[in-house]
Formats: C-alpha cells, structure tokens, sequence
C-alpha cells in the first residue's frame, strides 16, 4: 500500500521543488475530513485529475474547534485525519495547518491548481461570501487556476454525524 507523506509545511519544500523539476502540475485542496466519507474521496479523486500532484492541507485540531464546528469536533485527531487523507492512492502529501484558512499554506506552496467543492464558487470575488476560495486571488494572480468540482449530494460529515446522534 502507497501512503503520501506527511509534511510540515518547510519540510514539504523541497519535495515540491522536485516536482516542478519534473514539469508535474501540483494541485492544493483543503478540509477538515473529520469523518472520512465518500463526498471527500470524490472530491480528492476530482482534484488529482486536475494535475498530477495532489497536496492536501488538513485543518488542526484547533484550527477545527476556532472553526465552531461543534463542541464535540474534531472526532478524530489531526494526525488520525491526516493519516486517512495520506493513506488515499489519489493523495501524494498531507499538510497539517494551524490557521484558520489555508491561505497561507497556498502562499507558501503556489500550487498550478487550486480545487474546493462544489458549494465553493470560482469566480466568487468577496471574502466575506461562504462561497469564496481562500487563496483565489493569489493563485489567479500567479497563472494558477481555480477549480470546483461537483459534490456528491446527501454526503457531508454534518448529516452523518447528524444521523449518529438521532440513531
């Protein structure tokens, strides 16, 4: 079994540096994936398609709780989650970021493509909207692209955790 490694975020340097090296586009994609679902490994088969190099940043446990995802979140440790997205043959490595969005995590490793789910618009311009793509502007800025890709409806770890606690 292939399993991406896990990286801080200076650590994953120079490994992007080869990539580059190689003419390999690098895609960013982003989440909490608290409870791994099929909505999540859609959306990271999704973006992988879009390049081939798929980063994924994992929000730390605080970065989770400052998020108001419930008081009971995350479910699972940050390197438990960052395991699981790790383990997925579609992943090539995991970042673990402390803020609140990514943004600087996309500064730092100026991916060619930026991928967010469906319930994320591209061509959204305000931050303040839940739409916008934290980092947009920058990779467009850069030549990168900006990417939704579609959801899998009924698939989210509010209605499953939902379902669990009416069960």
């Amino acid at each position: 079994m292939r399993e991406a490694e896990t990286y801080g975020l200076e650590a994953l340097t120079p490994q992007l540096e080869q990539w580059r090296k190689q003419g390999l586009t690098v895609v960013f994609t982003n989440g909490v994936f608290d409870v791994l679902h099929v909505g999540h490994v859609a959306i990271l088969e999704a973006a992988a398609r879009h390049g081939q190099r798929l980063v994924v940043g994992v929000n730390s446990d605080a970065s989770v709780r400052r998020l108001g995802k419930g008081a009971d979140r995350p479910i699972q440790s940050e390197l438990n989650r960052a395991t699981l997205i790790g383990a997925l043959r579609c992943v090539d490595a995991v970042v673990v970021f402390g803020e609140d969005t990514p943004l600087s995590v996309v500064q730092h490793l100026k991916p060619d493509v930026l991928v967010k789910g469906g319930d994320y618009d591209p061509l959204c311009e305000d931050p303040s909207d839940a739409r916008y793509i934290v980092g947009s502007e920058e990779l467009k800025g850069w030549g990168g692209q900006v990417v939704a890709v579609p959801l899998v409806p009924g698939q989210s770890t509010s209605v499953i955790l939902d379902k669990i606690r009416t069960s």
